[in-house]
């Protein structure tokens, strides 16, 4: 029995290689750093060392998958030495055991690799400011990614959506209302989940893991704080303080303006000339820069007309009407209203803002419609067919209102105590 499992290597026909050449001597870490020829050194198992004309040395496996014949690249030498590259060829081994192709399952790792790049919370969150660039004022634009860059990407921002927790989240903008800002931890926790909406729609995430996350259920109430307006009996203290005040002439129209109008601060900030037709006495501000996206037309009184027409000589060659007298491409700064106040002494007294309120008080106590009114302040009407009515008729109710308006003011520069009657 023995003498038949004996085999005699002398007697093996020479068409067949001699079985003990068949035998593959396993790399050693000097070999492979003196290795210079090139060609394929094998290590056995399918693994071998690839030796370029160049010196570079790259660590492959050859395989079997599917019925054929696959190349896996490992590394490079000596980044990846021959302990890695053999623990690689054991990995690429069991996932061939469980009937798993090991070049798919690392093309795919570096597949999520590159997502994970391209999908972290500030790569998202920059794409969706781009998206709603067309959309939002300039204003609003950098407001919101100065809060997400100062509140949200210093902890989060380099981490990928998907690995995200909510309670990531909610320990983000609670740390924001701790220091006393619970205003803008809602704000902030508003644009994070519209950032993940705006991430599923888009399919850089494949669920929304913060569409439960209530502003209510995480932040503490708040009190609403309107903003601080001047009362009707503080007016003749403030146009006398105004008439006097040696700022700026650009703001201290663009103030002038903004109570004859009661528009936005923003609105008149940016204005521009092409809006205006002085000889009707319109300001036409157009849909894209107003809050409700939809044209404001306000009419001008004599007064309002002689401030836009006292700015020609200071910006009638540019495109704003009140640009910085810094930056004359660029409108008035935001603060620059409410800076210019609080040297006249009204610091927490009284926002430019305010002076909305102040028109409306005024108005309704006088009696005029409170659809004017509405309509004069730019405030969106729900119902379409009023809407439609306030964009028209209204017109003509609001010239007069415009004009009531700019003549109470006067009569309060005046000290005069008594408002005007409405006009007929």
């Amino acid at each position: 029995m023995l003498d038949i499992l004996r085999f005699d290597f002398g007697a093996y026909p020479q068409k067949y290689p001699d079985p003990r050449k068949l035998s593959i001597v396993p790399l050693s870490d000097v070999k492979v750093r003196n290795l210079t020829a090139p060609g394929r050194y094998a290590d056995g198992g399918g693994l071998y060392l690839q030796v370029m004309p160049n010196g570079g040395k790259y660590w492959r496996m050859k395989y079997r998958f599917g019925g054929k014949e696959k190349l896996l690249a490992l590394g490079v030498y000596p980044v990846v030495g021959i302990k890695q590259a053999r623990e690689k060829r054991f990995e690429a081994k069991q996932a061939l055991s469980r009937g798993e192709d090991p070049g798919a399952l690392k093309k795919a790792a570096k597949e999520k690799v590159v997502q994970e790049v391209t999908t972290t919370l500030k790569a998202v969150a920059e794409e969706w400011l781009s998206h709603q660039a067309g959309r939002w004022e300039a204003n609003t634009l950098a407001r919101t990614r100065a809060s997400l860059e100062a509140d949200v990407f210093p902890a989060l921002g380099s981490l990928s959506m998907s690995t995200i927790t909510p309670k990531q989240v909610m320990d983000a903008v609670k740390k924001i209302e701790e220091r006393g800002a619970g205003e803008i931890a809602m704000r902030v926790l508003q644009r994070v989940k519209a950032i993940y909406r705006y991430a599923t729609t888009h399919q850089h995430i494949d669920r929304n893991p913060m569409v439960d996350l209530v502003p209510s259920e995480i932040l503490k109430p708040r009190r609403v704080q309107h903003r601080a307006a001047l009362r009707p009996v503080d007016l003749p203290e403030f146009l006398a303080k105004l008439d006097v005040y040696e700022g700026d002439p650009h703001t201290i129209h663009a103030l002038k303006l903004l109570m004859l109008t009661a528009a936005r601060p923003g609105e008149v900030r940016s204005a521009r000339w092409g809006e205006f037709d002085l000889d009707a006495k319109l300001w036409r501000i157009p849909a894209e820069r107003m809050k409700m996206r939809m044209e404001h037309v306000v009419p001008l009184s004599a007064q309002a007309v002689a401030v836009v027409e006292a700015m020609k000589p200071l910006s009638g060659h540019r495109e704003l009407v009140f640009p910085s007298p810094f930056y004359p491409s660029k409108p008035l700064s935001e603060n620059t209203f409410n800076s210019a106040m609080a040297r006249m002494g009204y610091k927490y007294l009284a926002t430019a803002h305010g002076f909305r309120s102040l028109f409306s008080t005024v108005a309704n106590e006088a009696g005029w419609s409170a659809d004017a009114i509405e309509r004069q302040l730019a405030h969106a009407e729900r119902n379409q067919v009023r809407a439609a009515y306030d964009r028209g008729a209204r017109l003509h109710e609001r010239v007069k209102l415009m004009d009531w308006w700019a003549n109470y003011l006067d009569s309060r520069r005046l000290g005069q105590v008594v408002a005007l009657p409405q006009a007929a």
